[in-house]
């Protein structure tokens, strides 16, 4: 790459910083308790989650700044690293710490990365492709980096977007509440994406659906036909949390071997598209080898490239409560014997919580909720249940659990 091309990108990427103001996510408060320590920060997600905001709010003139998502780098190479620090040197002087935007799109990026660190510099980078990045830092990084995952706009973001902040949830006004509601239907209806918010139009977040499938898919494993890795997709937008079939899929796009469709799975997981959710068991071979559900990254986006239908509320309320179990760096599992239950949550090997996720809970579906959550409470001897719906609230008894009936939109904001 040459010095004067070079020169010109780091310059117009290190000018001084946005004006415009930007939603606080709830990941930098814990961003900045490792700032200044050693570790070499990893930030990964989405495209478009919002990465490089990120990475711009926590940005201050003391350091140096470069995103490889940009075209201009086509020809820069691990090669090039040394001359791009020895320019921003000469450019704006010592600094210590950077800032790298998608550096995964420049292979043998970890090595310089790993310099960096031992020479006792402080170290940002993000990225859209969570197994690549845990495989170069497993074996460059081990023990000198610390993952954060950014996720599209949780609910309480969404209400900072909005402008609305809640202080204390214990003594909101029948109004405030009314408020809130409005804007978690908005939420419901629009998912988290930042910049679609902006725009509300439906041709970014398929735009975006379309970079992640050629660029982040296609291109980056060689795939010879685009169709069947599309058909998939399309196959499991339709059916957000269900209980999917690779031999089921296989059959659909044709293809000979299940095989493949487990590993489309696992591309459109690295992409951080889609996530497949395991049902628990004590084997972990049985685990691995049962059917799996399927959740989206965001709420709006699996009814652009899939098939909808109106029946489908409670699966999308279900599918952003798995995302804030995301958030809240559970171990996720769905529970399935004579019954089912959504959720069983589980942190340092305790399984701590079952919840179940329905629309509405009534006399239609009381029985088959209450039956599955109960079996998933009496066998992981766990005494408190949790059911949460659209907007439902109550506390009652059942066979000598206590069960707690909750809003979706309240249990967010918790």
């Amino acid at each position: 790459m040459k010095n004067e091309q070079l020169k010109d990108i780091l310059l117009l990427q290190n000018k001084s910083k946005p004006t415009e103001s930007f939603v606080n996510r709830d990941l930098l408060s814990e961003l900045n308790k490792f700032k200044n320590t050693s570790f070499v920060k990893i930030i990964s997600g989405i495209r478009r989650s919002g990465k490089s905001t990120v990475l711009q709010q926590i940005r201050s003139d003391n350091d140096y700044y470069v995103n490889f998502d940009d075209e201009r780098f086509f020809d820069f190479t691990v090669n090039d690293f040394q001359r791009m620090y020895e320019l921003l040197v000469e450019l704006f002087g010592r600094k210590k710490t950077f800032l790298f935007d998608e550096i995964q799109n420049i292979s043998g990026w970890e090595r310089f990365v790993r310099r960096l660190h031992n020479e006792g510099l402080n170290v940002f980078v993000t990225g859209s492709n969570a197994s690549m990045l845990s495989r170069e830092l497993g074996t460059h990084l081990t023990g000198r980096n610390i993952s954060f995952e950014l996720f599209p706009f949780s609910f309480n973001e969404f209400l900072i977007y909005k402008g609305r902040e809640i202080s204390n949830l214990t003594h909101l006004t029948s109004i405030e509440k009314s408020e809130i509601k409005k804007i978690f239907f908005e939420y419901f209806q629009q998912g988290g994406f930042p910049e679609f918010l902006n725009t509300e139009k439906d041709e970014y977040l398929i735009n975006l659906y379309e970079n992640i499938l050629y660029r982040d898919i296609i291109a980056r494993y060689n795939l010879k036909s685009e169709r069947p890795i599309k058909l998939t997709a399309h196959f499991a937008a339709s059916n957000i949390g269900k209980e999917i079939s690779f031999n089921k899929i296989r059959k659909l796009t044709g293809l000979s071997s299940a095989t493949t469709i487990k590993e489309y799975f696992q591309y459109m997981e690295n992409s951080y598209l889609l996530f497949l959710l395991p049902r628990y068991n004590y084997s972990l071979k049985k685990q691995i080898y049962s059917n799996k559900k399927v959740y989206f990254i965001d709420s709006k986006l699996p009814s652009l490239i899939g098939f909808r239908f109106s029946e489908d509320k409670g699966r999308i309320l279900e599918n952003i409560v798995f995302l804030e179990l995301k958030r809240r760096k559970y171990d996720i599992y769905f529970h399935r014997e004579k019954q089912e239950c959504d959720f069983i949550l589980q942190k340092q090997s305790t399984i701590e919580q079952a919840i179940q996720v329905t629309w509405t809970l009534d006399e239609h579906n009381y029985k088959r909720e209450i039956s599955g959550l109960i079996e998933a409470l009496k066998m992981y001897q766990i005494k408190n249940g949790l059911i949460l719906t659209y907007d439902q609230e109550d506390k009652f008894k059942e066979e000598d659990y206590e069960i707690s009936l909750v809003p979706v939109w309240k249990w967010l904001l918790q």
